[in-house]
């Protein structure tokens, strides 16, 4: 039998996707990403919230686990009732989204790690693990731009427009946080797949180790 379902993974892969997805649609209907993240965490509650092999059924940790995500969902939903004037409230939800993100890919690599066979499904949950550790990386970085203001800023500011979206009527050196949700999720991944397109860096030495 396998740790995991193998529809967990797919299923996981799938919503990934489907963030991903919602954070790339233009002007206000990247909106649809917050809906996405509650459905993501409600995803991993279900799967990674599980028992594991190596797990007991009643171990502490999966409580809390759990609790920590149904907390953060709750908290993701009384956030989007929350006034726009209000929104810095969202400090604590990202957070709380980073702390849950990052122990679902440690879940998530256990799991993996505990399989016998490697086969469609288990290579569908790892491709799941490298878009989780992306959306989630982009939640810390707007975390620390949220605590930390300006961060992260755009190295071309002759085209600062372009690059940190005309939506925003925003300048150049600007901090992203400011101008883009999506700028820092994008800035993650650029990270992750070692690509370094160079269009928004690290300003601050905590960005930088980050």
């Amino acid at each position: 039998m396998p740790n995991r379902p193998y529809s967990f993974y797919r299923t996981l892969f799938v919503v990934c996707l489907v963030v991903l997805v919602t954070l790339a649609l233009p002007g206000r209907w990247n909106r649809l990403a917050s809906p996405g993240y509650l459905l993501l965490a409600i995803t991993m509650i279900a799967g990674l919230g599980q028992a594991g092999r190596e797990e007991a059924r009643h171990s502490p940790a999966r409580h809390i686990y759990r609790g920590l995500g149904l907390f953060t969902v709750g908290a993701g939903l009384v956030w989007s009732l929350t006034p726009l004037q209000d929104r810095d409230s969202g400090i604590p939800l990202i957070l709380l989204w980073a702390l849950f993100g990052v122990w679902s890919n440690l879940r998530l690599m256990r799991s993996l790690a505990a399989e016998r066979l490697v086969n469609q499904p288990v290579i569908t949950g790892a491709f799941a693990g490298y878009l989780m550790l992306g959306l989630t990386a982009g939640l810390l970085c707007c975390a620390l731009e949220t605590i930390h203001p300006g961060s992260f800023r755009d190295s071309a500011e002759a085209s600062g427009s372009l690059l940190m979206g005309q939506q925003n009527g925003q300048a150049a050196g600007q901090p992203v946080w400011m101008l883009s949700f999506v700028r820092l999720t994008y800035f993650a991944f650029v990270s992750l797949t070692t690509v370094g397109y160079g269009d928004v860096v690290p300003a601050s030495p905590q960005a930088q180790m980050l």
